[in-house]
């Protein structure tokens, strides 16, 4: 029973506790921190962010806490803190912290905040055994101390945890004695013992904490006195000092039966009884002494005619004592005088005049009795002496013997009848009646079952045990005797193999070590049987609870999650869920994650295990996040770890439009020459769109009317942005064109765009051009929305719309005369050396926008 600690123990529970400490104060240094009482009622305003930080407020997680977002005050919730529940039993003296997450301010900012849970006396002390068992020698001196294993514990902290003990109803036999140092709790004997005197004490010892209004328990305690040789037997007043016997009796009759004591116990208490070395032949002759059972019987048949006495001093010896004394006188009776004989015929099984019969037998004959004598005594008739379960029945002149109910081996073994005779009628007679003891001994048979001392066996232990762990010990007695009262133990035949039972002792182990995580309870049944024939049997159930222990670190279903999240999603949206289990329970199975590696945009709620955003996202910043998380338990003394990774993709959305690079302005312009070459690229539109896959393909169109678009000398590749020269330039092609290009993107729902300007003057001038003001568009929005279904490109100019129909109109007039009035070769010259009339009409062309040798743009 040893109580000391190695000193690398103490040192190494030191250096725990420090470290937990500091731990402890540089989270509350590094924080703002909040105390609140535990077990406070619901919706109780316990502290306030409002000095700290600006509003709103938003606290992650309100298991416990609820926040005011607009005031930051917090409140007890519905589910009300339990210091003993939040915080483990082995850091009970030091500070209970909980850090709570908040977003802060209008810049939503992460922060934390520490609650310190203070204890209250909320939790009385208990003791794990309900009883406390204890043994102790009769002959132990005054000041003997007993060590208590069965400490008091408290669930609470600070003094609520502190233990103070009392003995009480001790009768100042025993006191109480508690050393700090442990703490020690000794049972200390005041009074000298006697177990013949009291050999059972009982009293309740009981603790109480400190806490300003004090709880307690107590537990009883049990002592027994256990015995030592310190008393030697004595023969009781009701032993016999003489005795009388007929001078006809037979070999084995009792004569009498010497009786002594000895208030041990066992061994202790054994007597054995003896002839004293100064009595006469002549009584050691006829009379034998029992050494254990103290019956004095005949050796012999009895033929004695005259009265004779034998002095018998008899001893009766214990051990390490001197032997007691006492002496019988017997008187045997001259067989002249005897009046009445009885004699005795066995019906049952007997041997030395001694009638066997087996137990629970229904009422069985056993004997015929009868008198015998002359007949002077016709009268008389006989009687058993004693309650006793036997009856006699006169039956012609006779008596039968017989058990009058099932005699029961286990209440008692062995009966002496005596039977005397009743009523004789000769006055004549000077001696005692006659009487006759018949032995009967009981024959036990396996009538009675193994009998647990309990039916209904509960034990905890931890899992990962030692193989060959001794569980418990199971008991069963039996009643019966010899083989039938041998009991041996077995387990049911469909228990599992780490299981084995002693089959002589009942002692149950575990063979191997238990896992709680695949098996958390296990329902044994043990059967104890016995050796008679048949067999008796009787069960018992044992149902062994595998206590937890933190074996098991979390586990994250994949080294590696990737989740996917749009970039126009809001700030604390669900990013996904973190699967992540812990196969062991109660807090070696709370676990807490925490991002370790990894940018601000993102948080993980330990309670839902969801990942969520904290900031807007933007793809074209950063196309993806790379965390590490850590998922630890709260399993004592080491917490365990895992990690993981997780990456998010940034889904594109289409929120931005196509950039033009090329050409850099509206205000562009770029000289074609006449003799350019069919297929030419003149130019190129090049935009850019930083959106991605769909919402980045852009597609390059010109907004105008088929009918026109199809007769401009430029064609713009839609794919490419290239422009290219689609057929030879001709005079009336001279001059500036102005195409309108509308950059548009593939996304979905609604494709974005932008729009630019191309200017293309046809000049055989080589000198650079320059437009003093860009373009302007002057049509419907939604044909610059929809190009393909654009009806026009118009280009306000400085002209108005009516000399632009003028012109057009005197155009097709001068072609019609020249068609007719002159021939193909007067044709082909004037084609040539055109005409000066018609000259002045290449201001116009059927192009988009219009042509003129200066251009100007209006606003």
């Amino acid at each position: 029973m040893g109580h000391g600690i190695p000193d690398n123990m103490n040192w190494a529970g030191l250096l725990q506790k420090l470290l937990i400490m500091l731990h402890t104060k540089q989270i509350i240094c590094g924080s703002i921190h909040f105390s609140i009482k535990e077990e406070l009622e619901p919706h109780t305003l316990v502290g306030s962010l409002n000095k700290h930080f600006a509003p709103p407020y938003q606290l992650l997680t309100e298991e416990y806490l609820w926040m005011n977002k607009s005031t930051g005050n917090f409140y007890i919730t519905e589910k009300k803190m339990d210091r003993e529940h939040l915080c483990s039993e082995e850091t009970k003296d030091d500070e209970c912290i909980i850090l709570q997450s908040v977003i802060v301010g209008p810049s939503r900012e992460l922060e934390q905040f520490s609650v310190i849970i203070e204890d209250i006396n909320d939790n009385a002390p208990y003791f794990e055994n309900s009883k406390i068992c204890l043994d102790i020698s009769e002959d132990v001196p005054a000041g003997t101390s007993l060590m208590l294993d069965d400490q008091a514990r408290d669930r609470d902290s600070g003094p609520n945890g502190q233990l103070k003990y009392e003995l009480k109803g001790s009768g100042g036999v025993f006191s109480l004695k508690v050393e700090e140092e442990g703490p020690l709790i000794k049972l200390i004997v005041q009074k000298a013992l006697d177990r013949e005197t009291q050999d059972l004490y009982q009293m309740q010892l009981v603790a109480t904490d400190c806490g300003v209004q004090p709880l307690s328990v107590s537990v009883p305690i049990f002592v027994t006195v256990t015995d030592v040789n310190d008393n030697c037997p004595s023969f009781s007043s009701n032993s016999p000092l003489s005795a009388t016997i007929s001078g006809d009796s037979k070999k084995d009759t009792v004569v009498t039966q010497v009786v002594a004591a000895d208030p041990d116990l066992g061994p202790n208490a054994a007597i054995v009884y003896s002839l004293s070395p100064k009595v006469s032949e002549r009584a050691k002759k006829l009379l034998i002494l029992s050494s254990h059972s103290g019956h004095i019987r005949l050796t012999q048949d009895l033929e004695i005619d005259s009265s004779e006495e034998l002095v018998l001093k008899v001893l009766a010896s214990g051990l390490h004592c001197p032997p007691a004394e006492t002496q019988v006188t017997v008187s045997l009776l001259p067989k002249a005088t005897q009046g009445l004989t009885i004699k005795i015929g066995f019906i049952a099984k007997h041997y030395n005049q001694t009638v066997v019969i087996p137990e629970s037998q229904p009422p069985t004959p056993l004997a015929v009795l009868e008198l015998e004598g002359d007949s002077s005594f016709k009268d008389s008739s006989l009687a058993i002496e004693g309650d006793v379960p036997f009856f006699l029945s006169p039956q012609s002149g006779k008596y039968l013997l017989s058990t009058s109910k099932p005699l029961d081996y286990e209440m008692k073994s062995e009966y002496h009848i005596s039977v005397v005779v009743k009523g004789s009628s000769s006055e004549r007679s000077v001696i005692a009646p006659p009487q006759r003891e018949i032995r009967v001994m009981v024959e036990d048979v396996n009538d009675n079952a193994p009998h647990f001392s309990q039916t209904d066996y509960q034990l905890e232990v931890e899992e990962n045990n030692e193989p060959a762990l001794i569980l418990l010990q199971v008991s069963a007695t039996d009643a019966d005797s010899g083989l039938n009262g041998r009991v041996t133990y077995r387990l049911d035949k469909h228990t599992s193999a780490i299981f084995k039972v002693d089959s002589v002792t009942g002692q149950l182990s575990a063979l191997v070590p238990l896992d709680r995580e695949q098996k958390s309870v296990h329902k044994l049944t043990v059967f104890a049987r016995d050796s008679g024939v048949p067999p008796l049997e009787s069960q018992a159930s044992v149902i062994i609870r595998v206590l937890d222990r933190n074996d098991n670190a979390p586990a994250f279903s994949t080294p590696h999650f990737i989740f996917f999240i749009p970039e126009n999603a809001p700030p604390f949206a669900q990013v996904g869920l973190i699967e992540v289990e812990d196969p062991d329970e109660g807090e070696n199975g709370k676990i807490e994650l925490q991002i370790v590696q990894g940018n601000t945009s993102f948080v993980v709620d330990s309670i839902q295990r969801m990942l969520h955003t904290t900031t807007n996202l933007d793809r074209e910043m950063t196309d993806r996040h790379e965390l590490y998380l850590a998922v630890s338990d709260n399993g004592r003394p080491v917490a365990l770890t895992s990690s993981a990774r997780v990456t998010i993709f940034i889904e594109d959305i289409n929120d931005n439009n196509p950039k033009v690079i090329l050409p850099s302005s509206n205000y562009s312009c770029l000289v074609v020459s006449p003799g350019t070459p069919v297929g030419t690229n003149v130019t190129k539109v090049y935009a850019i769109d930083e959106d991605s896959g769909v919402n980045s393909e852009i597609t390059y169109s010109v907004v105008a009317p088929k009918s026109v678009w199809q007769n401009t000398p430029f064609q713009v590749d839609s794919k490419s942005g290239n422009i290219t020269l689609r057929q030879e330039l001709l005079q009336e092609n001279m001059g500036m064109h102005n195409l309108f290009i509308v950059v548009r993107d593939n996304g979905k729902p609604t494709p974005l765009y932008t729009t630019v300007w191309i200017n293309l003057l046809v000049n055989k001038s080589t000198d650079q051009c320059h437009l003093d003001r860009a373009p302007t568009w002057t049509g419907r929005s939604d044909w610059v929305e929809s190009a393909s279904m654009s009806p026009i490109c118009e280009v306000e100019t400085a002209r108005s719309v009516q000399a632009i129909y003028f012109y057009l109109v005197l155009c097709m007039a001068v072609v019609i005369i020249v068609l007719f009035f002159t021939t193909v070769c007067l044709y082909l010259k004037h084609r040539e050396y055109p005409p000066k009339k018609n000259m002045g009409h290449t201001e116009e062309n059927e192009i988009p926008l219009q042509i003129k040798d200066k251009y100007y743009s209006d606003e």
